[in-house]
């Protein structure tokens, strides 16, 4: 089976758009006249979609967006919220641990995952951004981990494991606590944005970088994403050692011979992941 026939089996999602081209895959958030929110649906298709891009070997980065000048509006009042209200412990239970597997999917796929925010994004949206590897946005993106605003906690989706190592404890804190809006202006000054782009060319920009990590040793580039999420719970010296076993398996790639013999040779490396 060629790859384009197994690319084309494995990703034809009904809950949001998917775009492929050169290496890069595009999601787009695709309700815009609710401000992209998540449904049921859709939380279980992205959920599958990011552990399917483990299998597969020409997708070498992902960009999620949204549609509309906004990312993502969180989970849907009326499809969402409401049933939730009815449901029993085990229920909700079940509901938690589903939104916890699309994070979990997001951060174990290898390829680098770049959240291009516009507009609103909130809730679970902000947490979709949260786990993503880069994130850009523009001047009018407003980010609010807003659960306590609906009487819940703001420990929802590996927001209290994840947002301090991004933007600080104290910072996560406050957001967590208040459920107050983070400007896009604060995002960038806090390291949650790695830039901020006018909304005109803030998905060209996200396909500049994408082009950038693509073009890249995405073999190694797969290594340093399972480094950064494994180190999370060693120590030094245990990371100090992980990452000399992981530095020893790429130095074996072909890529790493490519990049020796074009500095010999005084030329860019053209790398091919292998």
């Amino acid at each position: 089976m060629s790859l384009e026939t197994r690319d084309s089996e494995l990703f034809s999602p009904n809950h949001f758009s998917w775009e492929l081209q050169d290496g890069i895959a595009t999601i787009t958030l695709n309700r815009p006249e609710k401000k992209n929110p998540l449904t049921f649906e859709s939380y279980a298709e992205l959920t599958e979609t990011f552990r399917k891009l483990i299998y597969v070997d020409d997708i070498h980065a992902v960009i999620i967006t949204g549609a509309g000048g906004n990312f993502c509006s969180g989970g849907d009042v009326h499809e969402i919220i409401g049933p939730l209200t009815k449901m029993d412990m085990k229920g909700l239970l079940a509901f938690t641990r589903m939104t916890g597997e699309l994070i979990k999917a997001i951060r174990a796929c290898p390829q680098p995952v770049i959240s291009a925010v516009d507009g609103i994004c909130v809730g679970a949206g902000a947490a979709l951004a949260m786990a993503s590897d880069l994130r850009l946005g523009t001047p009018h993106a407003k980010v609010a981990f807003l659960f306590v605003r609906v009487g819940l906690a703001g420990c929802d989706m590996g927001a209290c494991a994840m947002l301090p190592r991004i933007i600080g404890q104290g910072r996560a804190s406050e957001l967590l606590f208040t459920g107050r809006s983070m400007s896009a202006e604060e995002g960038e000054k806090w390291g949650f944005f790695n830039a901020l782009h006018p909304a005109v060319g803030l998905m060209q920009e996200a396909q500049n970088l994408a082009k950038r990590l693509v073009s890249g040793p995405t073999f190694a580039h797969g290594m340093t994403k399972t480094m950064l999420n494994q180190e999370w719970n060693m120590g030094l010296e245990q990371a100090i050692e992980a990452e000399a076993q992981a530095q020893a398996i790429c130095m074996q790639t072909n890529d790493f011979e490519r990049a020796y013999k074009a500095f010999l040779a005084k030329e860019s490396p053209i790398f091919q992941g292998d």
